[in-house]
C-alpha cells in the first residue's frame, strides 16, 4: 500500500512518524487482494494539545476512512487503524456480495479481486466556505449509497442513482432511518 502524508497547521513528519505509520497500515493492508493498487492518505494536524489523525483509503467503488483526535499523536494513529478495520470487518460480507453480484466474480476484500482507486480531493476555500471537495459520482442503488456512507462515517452520501441516472443524496434521519433527496 502507498502511503501519501500530508501535514496542516505546522506538523511536520518524521520518518519515525511515517514508519510507525506505515507499519501499522500493514494490519489494513492484510485484509486487501492487491494492497498495492491502494494508496492510505495521511493527514496530520496539531490544535493547541491535541493531535488529529486522518486516514482516507479511497477506492473505485467505497471510501474508508477515519479520523482521530487524542493528546497523544500515537494513540491517535492507533486509534485511527482500528476504526478502519472495525468499518473493514463490519461490512466485508456486503461488499464482497455487492461485487459478486455486480461484477461478477469481483471482490474487493482478501482472496477476491481488488477494485481501482477513486479520486476524492479536498481543499480549503475563502473564510465562509471552510472546504470543498470534488467527487466523481458512481452509479449506485440507495441501499449501496446507504452502506458507503456508514463506511465513511458521514450523516449523508451523494451518488447517481441506476434507476434515475440523476444525482442523488441519501442522509441518515434522526430517528435512524434513511432518506433519499433525488434530483430532477
Amino acid at each position: 500500500m502507498r502511503t501519501n502524508f500530508r501535514g496542516k497547521n505546522g506538523f511536520v513528519f518524521t520518518d519515525a512518524i511515517e514508519n510507525y505509520i506505515n507499519e501499522k497500515l500493514k494490519r489494513i493492508s492484510n485484509y486487501f487482494t492487491r494492497p498495492d493498487e491502494l494508496e492510505a492518505r495521511v493527514v496530520c494536524s496539531v490544535q493547541r494539545e491535541d493531535q488529529t489523525v486522518e486516514i482516507t483509503i479511497p477506492t473505485k467503488h467505497i471510501v474508508l476512512r477515519a479520523e482521530v483526535t487524542r493528546d497523544d499523536l500515537y494513540a491517535a494513529i492507533d486509534f485511527a487503524i482500528d476504526k478502519l478495520e472495525t468499518q473493514i470487518r463490519r461490512h466485508k460480507d456486503k461488499i464482497n456480495s455487492l461485487y459478486r453480484q455486480r461484477e461478477g466474480i469481483a471482490q474487493f476484500f482478501k482472496s477476491n479481486e481488488e477494485l481501482d482507486l477513486k479520486g476524492l480531493q479536498a481543499e480549503l476555500v475563502g473564510k465562509n466556505l471552510v472546504k470543498s471537495k470534488k467527487i466523481e459520482l458512481t452509479p449506485m442503488t440507495a441501499e449501496e449509497a446507504a452502506m458507503n456512507m456508514e463506511l465513511v462515517d458521514h450523516d449523508f452520501y451523494v451518488f447517481l442513482d441506476v434507476e434515475t441516472g440523476k444525482p442523488s443524496i441519501i442522509y441518515k434521519r434522526h430517528d435512524g432511518q434513511y432518506a433519499v433527496i433525488q434530483t430532477e
